[in-house]
C-alpha cells in the first residue's frame, strides 16, 4: 500500500515539516508546500532510477555511477575552485514557473541534484535563493554522507553564501544547523547577529573580499568574486565548487571566467511568457544582493538561467554528455572560455 502512495505522499510522511525547496526548486527540493528548509528529498522510488546514455553512448547508468564518473577533483588543481553551474531550464529556456524550478523539475532532476551535491567540497547559491528556498543542511542522507567520506570527502559539503547585504533570516534552518559549516562570502565587513539561530548553531566564517575598485559610492559593497574563490581554496581547501544560482550570480562568475562546467536539466515542457514578474527560485532564483547597482528581480520578466548584465560576448560551450530520462535531458557542458 506504502509502495503505491505517490511521491509527494511519501515525502510527507517521511520528511513532515521540512521543506524541499518550496514547490520543487533546483536540484534540491520540490515537492510539496508544506516544507520549510531547503531539502529537496532523493527520489523515492522502489529501485534506483537509471538514465540513457546519448553521449557518448554506453549502458544505462544510476546517479552514482554517473557522479563517480564525472571526476570533478580530478580536473581540479589551480588557483581556485574547479566550478560546476547546475541550472535547469524549459525547452523554451524558462528556468522558472510561478517563481518557482520546482513545476519544471522530477524526480531524475532532483536525483541528480542531490548526487551532484555528494561528490563535491562546497555548494555555493546566492543570499536570494538561501532566503526563498529556506536552504538547510546541503546533504541530510545518511548514505550519501556515507559515501562522501569513502571519496575522501568531508561527511557534508562547505555551505557558500554569497551575500552584500547579509540580509538573512535569523530562522534560516541552514544557520540553525549544528552541522552545518557555513561561509558568508561577501565585500562587506559586517557580520551576522549574534542570536541563538543566526551564528549561534552553525559554524560560520567569512570569506571577505572588496573589489579595489568600489569607491563606496554603491549602496553595498562590491565583492571581488575572483578573490573570494581564490580565498576559499587556499584558506578553506576547496578545489570543487557546486554553484545553484540564482541567475544573476551565475551571470558574474561567467563574466570573470570563473565557471568551467555546466549541468543543464532540459525539461519537455513549453511554458512561454516573456513579461510580468516573477519571484526568485532555487536555480531558477534570482539574486541581486551581489553588491555594486544590481537591482532586485521583483518586476522582471520570467527569469532565464543567467539575469542582469549582458555578457561582453557570448560564451562558447562544448557538449561533453548528454543523459536521457522520460523525455528530459540532462547535459553536461565544457565552457570554453573558462578562466
Amino acid at each position: 500500500m506504502l509502495l503505491r502512495a505517490s511521491t509527494c505522499e511519501l515525502a510527507l510522511l517521511l520528511f513532515a515539516g521540512l521543506l524541499c525547496r518550496p514547490d520543487a526548486p533546483t536540484v534540491a527540493g520540490r515537492a510539496s508546500q508544506v516544507c520549510t528548509s531547503c531539502y529537496i528529498p532523493p527520489a523515492i522510488s522502489p529501485e534506483p532510477i537509471t538514465f540513457k546514455r546519448l553521449l557518448p553512448p554506453g549502458d544505462p547508468a544510476t546517479v552514482q555511477e554517473i557522479v563517480t564518473g564525472l571526476g570533478l577533483h580530478a580536473a581540479a588543481g589551480r588557483a581556485r575552485p574547479y566550478v560546476v553551474l547546475n541550472m535547469i531550464a524549459t525547452l523554451d529556456g524558462r528556468a522558472t514557473l510561478n517563481g518557482r524550478s520546482g513545476p519544471i523539475s522530477d524526480s531524475a532532476d532532483r536525483a541528480l541534484f542531490h548526487g551532484l551535491r555528494s561528490v563535491v567540497d562546497a555548494v555555493m547559491a546566492g543570499a536570494g535563493t538561501v532566503r526563498t528556498e529556506k536552504y538547510g543542511p546541503i546533504v541530510r542522507d545518511p548514505e550519501l554522507r556515507r559515501l562522501r567520506v569513502e571519496r575522501g570527502l568531508s561527511e557534508r559539503p562547505l555551505a557558500c553564501v554569497v551575500t552584500a547585504s547579509l540580509d538573512l533570516p535569523p530562522d534560516l534552518p541552514l544557520l540553525a544547523d549544528p552541522d552545518s559549516q557555513v561561509a558568508i562570502v561577501t565585500g562587506s565587513d559586517a557580520s551576522l547577529p549574534e542570536t541563538p539561530a543566526c551564528g549561534g548553531a552553525a559554524r560560520v566564517e567569512y570569506v571577505r573580499a572588496r573589489r579595489e575598485d568600489d569607491d563606496g559610492s554603491h549602496a553595498r559593497p562590491s565583492l571581488d568574486l575572483p578573490a573570494a574563490l581564490a580565498k576559499l581554496h587556499d584558506r578553506l581547501h576547496i578545489r570543487t565548487l557546486l554553484c545553484e544560482g540564482g541567475p544573476h550570480l551565475n551571470t558574474q562568475l561567467l563574466s570573470a571566467g570563473l565557471v568551467d562546467e555546466l549541468f543543464l536539466s532540459v525539461s519537455p515542457l513549453l511554458a512561454g511568457g516573456g513579461g510580468g514578474g516573477e519571484g526568485e527560485g532555487d536555480r531558477g532564483g534570482g539574486d541581486s544582493d551581489l553588491g555594486g547597482s544590481g537591482l532586485r528581480d521583483g518586476g522582471l520578466p520570467p527569469l532565464r538561467i543567467l539575469a542582469g548584465t549582458d555578457l561582453r560576448s557570448p560564451i562558447e560551450l562544448e557538449l561533453c554528455s548528454a543523459l536521457e530520462h522520460d523525455s528530459r535531458l540532462f547535459l553536461r557542458y565544457r565552457v570554453m572560455d573558462g578562466g
